[in-house]
């Protein structure tokens, strides 16, 4: 069954303090943490909030910077009104939210992570099943994201087998978040190497 599109964009996830005024460590999704210079003003609610927006809590993005070092790929933030250590800890696990109409407009290649979610994934022709999460490629110490590498597309397929397909640009033909549609040309075997041993059926008998 085809997900509704969320009335939310998720644009970070707040780790731990990092600082001693407040200032929030943050797991960035999106690729261009500049725009909480024109985003100001954002909600943080519990992962996976679906709410009214009455039910988020607002906050204004003061100041923010990208750190360097171990945790490098992320972004630190500072928020109105969150001054202390204890502060910072009370709203970290939170993510970081707008609504859906309010997001800034990103270029023709790129998609918000959280716009993902729901999409059905296509091979050629072969619905290959549905995203229910994006992971993303971290250091051997789990400490920072690694740039380089493509996220993984979590996908539940229509024999409920778990499958991580690569969202690479190399693969990607066309991403439709209005349609709920993600279209890809894939690697001969690469989704019957990504699934659990022994589980489900051949998907590439059912492509021929």
């Amino acid at each position: 069954m085809m997900q509704s599109t969320p009335a939310w964009i998720v644009l970070a996830h707040l780790l731990r303090p990092q600082g001693r005024k407040g200032e929030v460590l943050a797991e960035l999704f999106t690729d261009f943490p500049e725009r909480f210079d024109e985003q100001r003003r954002v909600f943080l609610a519990a992962p996976g909030f679906e709410g009214r927006e009455a039910e988020a809590r607002p906050v204004d993005v003061v100041a923010f910077w990208l750190p360097v070092g171990k945790n490098e790929g992320r972004v630190v933030l500072q928020f109105a009104g969150i001054d202390t250590i204890s502060d910072a800890e009370s709203i970290a696990g939170k993510d970081v939210l707008v609504p859906r109409e309010e997001r800034l407009p990103l270029d023709n290649e790129s998609v918000y992570i959280s716009e993902l979610i729901g999409c059905t994934v296509f091979d050629g022709q072969l619905a290959v099943g549905v995203v229910e999460d994006v992971q993303f490629a971290m250091t051997a110490d789990g400490g920072r994201r690694l740039g380089d590498a493509a996220p993984l597309l979590v996908v539940r397929s229509l024999e409920a087998d778990e499958i991580l397909l690569p969202f690479a640009k190399a693969f990607l033909v066309r991403v439709d978040t209005e349609a709920k549609r993600i279209d890809m040309t894939l690697p001969e075997g690469l989704v019957e190497v990504n699934r659990p041993a022994g589980a489900g059926g051949n998907s590439e008998d059912q492509k021929r």
